[in-house]
């Protein structure tokens, strides 16, 4: 009679960490976060399209190019674990991002929204930058910028969010993508985008 393998703590979690991270994968977050975003800088139900926008340019443009990308066999699935192969998505990003901003700019769009897609725009060069010489996490990075670009156009209440950013970050360590290091750099960068609302 053969017993079963004991499973180890970690391989029990991976379950959860999967769906946690498929849920809240960088289209998800942007989806929801734009929207929130848009609607707060103009006061109104208005902003939603200016955030759908912005949500279609920073989140799901790249992730129907990445979805391109695998179906051709250039990649294994939407993580891009391999960083040297990780450059074109950054350039599609900072392409969508920059057309996306123009066309808000070209329809006088609310300033808060704008400056989100800055901060996002600038986040992107910043990522890019550091992956030709180390992984960093895109995953932390675009949950720590929804959630501190919400605070800084709607709410403080809104860093409570910062959990959904911690959950994240969990999943990227749990399934094996990152390390700590990577996942907290990716979060760091983040929060940075918020520095496009300062006063200068």
């Amino acid at each position: 009679m053969t017993t079963a393998p004991t499973l180890t703590a970690a391989e029990r979690s991976r379950p959860l960490a999967r769906a946690v991270t498929d849920a809240l994968q960088p289209r998800n977050v942007l989806l929801a976060g734009m929207t929130g975003i848009g609607w707060a800088a103009a006061g109104h139900w208005s902003g939603l399209l200016w955030g759908l926008l912005g949500a279609l340019c920073a989140g799901i443009v790249p992730a129907g190019y990445i979805e391109w990308e695998r179906g051709r066999g250039r990649w294994g699935d939407r993580h891009v674990v391999d960083r040297t192969k990780r450059a074109p998505i950054f350039l599609v990003i900072l392409g969508s991002v920059g057309t996306g901003a123009l066309l808000m700019l070209a329809g006088h769009a609310p300033t808060g929204i704008l400056l989100a897609m800055l901060g996002l725009w600038v986040m992107t060069i910043g990522l890019l930058a550091i992956n030709t010489v180390w992984k960093i996490s895109v995953d932390a990075a675009v949950a720590s910028a929804v959630v501190a670009l919400l605070a800084a156009v709607h709410s403080p209440w809104w860093l409570l969010g910062y959990a959904m950013t911690a959950a994240v970050c969990w999943t990227r360590v749990a399934l094996g993508y990152h390390t700590p290091g990577q996942v907290l750099a990716g979060s760091a960068l983040g929060a940075a985008t918020t520095l496009v609302y300062l006063p200068w």
